[in-house]
């Protein structure tokens, strides 16, 4: 698959029993059978309240993952950047809604060429220029309105924003509108289940507005698509939702549960690791390791430790290429040592490596592409 040495040698190791630990690191490593589980547990979520699963591909940016997850019964998967979906289709993913509005002739056109090659491509937009300029394309496209939930980053603000951009889509008949998505970022990591449920109680009484308003025009509203994992089930009580986007419970990170403890919402398992090496140990009071920023995202809380046996270890970040764990008083840490570290934010830590190395126990089982990794456009 790579012509990398240190790739090609550890590749050579898939199958056989202890090879997790001849991955090169640092190492984006996922445990398939938690991933498996949390995969199974979403799904039977939304089977149970009714929704259609499609899961957030930004989390992953992986069409071999965005598969299995169909495969469990989603109904597609969402991206979003014009990139990633560029990236998944590439690899047969065929069901792609992009959650993120574009602007100008020429996404307008990459857009267009993603509607043809996959009869499952849909896309949001929130201004009536917006429609004209994928009109312009000629190509046959599936809209869906966003809506500002109360995020305040993309969306209609208001009704009358709603009907205008709906109008703009009826006008061309090449132009499908499909319904609308409402997601409130803001929500995802408040802590407790009532104050999120408070929250997204209100952020659907504006979605509803917005959606009345959208059929007052004469649009149709068949989907109604948005929420993610920290509010599934506060976005399933509300009832306004066809389809949900959670992303991060495949994987989960430090910040989701930090924010969602022993909720509901939380009860998935930590499955994507970053594995580090102990490449020097000679300080008295801590160790370095082969992960940094390069390896690790930093806009959430810092990473942690996986492994029980390191409670009272701390990770910092000693540079770009290195990090620094405190040596926790239980146990001694050694030149060589391998240590499992659980990313503080899990979608731009995954930026950060091209490759998830899929491991079930102790066994390598495959190595994955990331391949929408840095699909920013």
């Amino acid at each position: 698959m790579d012509a990398r040495p240190h790739l090609a040698a550890a590749e050579a190791l898939i199958g056989r029993p202890g090879s997790r630990h001849a991955i090169p690191t640092p190492a984006a490593v996922l445990d398939l059978d938690a991933f498996e589980r949390n995969v199974a547990r979403m799904q039977a979520r939304a089977d149970a309240a009714g929704l259609a699963l499609r899961p957030h591909a930004k989390s992953h940016k992986s069409a071999t993952l965005a598969r299995r997850q169909i495969e469990a019964g989603a109904v597609g998967v969402c991206c979003a950047k014009l990139a990633e979906a560029e990236a998944l289709a590439a690899e047969g993913i065929g069901a792609i809604l992009l959650t993120s509005p574009i602007a100008g002739a020429a996404n307008a056109g990459r857009a267009a060429a993603l509607s043809r090659a996959i009869p499952g491509f849909r896309m949001v937009v929130d201004h009536v220029d917006g429609v004209a300029e994928l009109a312009a394309t000629g190509a046959p496209l599936q809209l869906v309105i966003d809506v500002d939930v109360g995020l305040g980053r993309t969306g209609v603000h208001d009704p009358d924003q709603a009907a205008d951009v709906a109008r703009a889509i009826l006008r061309h008949p090449q132009l499908t509108l499909l319904g609308v998505q409402g997601y409130g970022g803001q929500w995802q990591h408040m802590k407790g289940a009532n104050a999120r449920a408070a929250a997204v109680a209100d952020g659907m009484a504006r979605l509803a507005t917005a959606i009345a308003a959208i059929r007052e025009a004469g649009g149709r509203v068949e989907v109604v698509t948005g929420g993610g994992t920290g509010t599934f089930a506060a976005d399933a009580a509300q009832g306004l939702f066809s389809e949900v986007q959670p992303g991060s419970y495949a994987f989960m990170d430090r910040d989701y549960r930090d924010a969602l403890g022993e909720d509901p919402d939380g009860a998935f398992e930590q499955s994507l690791f970053v594995a580090a090496t102990v490449i020097s140990a000679n300080h008295p009071q801590w160790v370095t390791v082969d992960a940094g920023l390069k390896a690790l995202s930093t806009d959430g809380p810092l990473p942690v430790l996986a492994d029980p046996a390191l409670d009272g270890a701390a990770f910092r970040f000693f540079g770009d290429e290195h990090g620094m764990v405190t040596r926790p008083a239980a146990r001694a840490l050694h030149r060589g040592d391998r240590l499992d570290l659980i990313p503080g934010h899990i979608d731009p830590t995954l930026d950060r490596h091209d490759l998830i190395w899929a491991v079930r126990g102790d066994v390598l089982e495959a190595v994955i592409p990331v391949d929408a990794r840095g699909a920013s456009q």
